[in-house]
């Protein structure tokens, strides 16, 4: 019996042995596996998710919407649907807390989307729509009257929350200096010269 349980064992380590070597010799014919996708940065990752969140909301309306036939009325009513997810707290002329900075206590004022969020989404969603097909002179998050909405939401909100907007300067200047450019953003056209005359 002992040889015949070794018999088996060596088959067992036999076959265990030829495994290892077939595995090894298979080794270097296997086809590689495809390399990972790229991971997205957060923009992208956001651009798509915009994108994605945006096509449903087309495909919900009633009838539903191809992006071909999308418009900026289109556009407008996404963007007022989006304030009921909003976080900003923008007050209503006849709050007592209109204009003010930090409140002193609280009100029933509606939660809205922040303008610069609502601003970053078009931006995300115009570039999308390019990435996608579509042709920029088409291009409906580029149209007036979206930048009409959004200049309207940021004033107004800057009104009701008291935070004025700036428009960032360009560092335009530090560039001229650096490149010759004077004091006051000139090349070098000054009427006093220091050329000899």
């Amino acid at each position: 019996m002992a040889s015949t349980s070794n018999k088996g064992k060596g088959i067992a380590e036999g076959s265990s042995q030829s495994q290892s070597q077939s595995q090894s010799q298979q080794q270097p014919q296997q086809p590689q596996s495809p390399p990972n996708p790229p991971t997205l940065s957060r923009y992208e990752s956001q651009k798509r998710r915009d994108w994605n969140t945006f096509c449903q909301y087309l495909r919900n309306q009633q009838p539903p919407v191809h992006i071909s036939q999308c418009g900026s009325n289109h556009i407008l009513d996404f963007l007022q649907y989006l304030d009921q997810f909003g976080k900003t707290k923008v007050h209503i002329h006849g709050c007592v807390f209109f204009g003010q900075v930090e409140p002193a206590g609280q009100c029933n004022c509606p939660l809205k989307q922040a303008w610069g969020s609502l601003d970053a989404l078009i931006g995300r969603l115009r570039a999308a729509f390019e990435e996608n097909g579509g042709l920029p002179e088409r291009n409906p998050f580029a149209g007036g009257g979206i930048r009409v909405f959004l200049r309207e939401v940021r004033d107004s909100q800057s009104k009701a929350r008291g935070v004025p907007y700036k428009k960032r300067k360009k560092k335009k200047r530090n560039l001229l200096k650096t490149h010759g450019g004077g004091e006051d953003g000139t090349t070098g056209t000054s009427s006093s010269s220091n050329l000899p005359s």
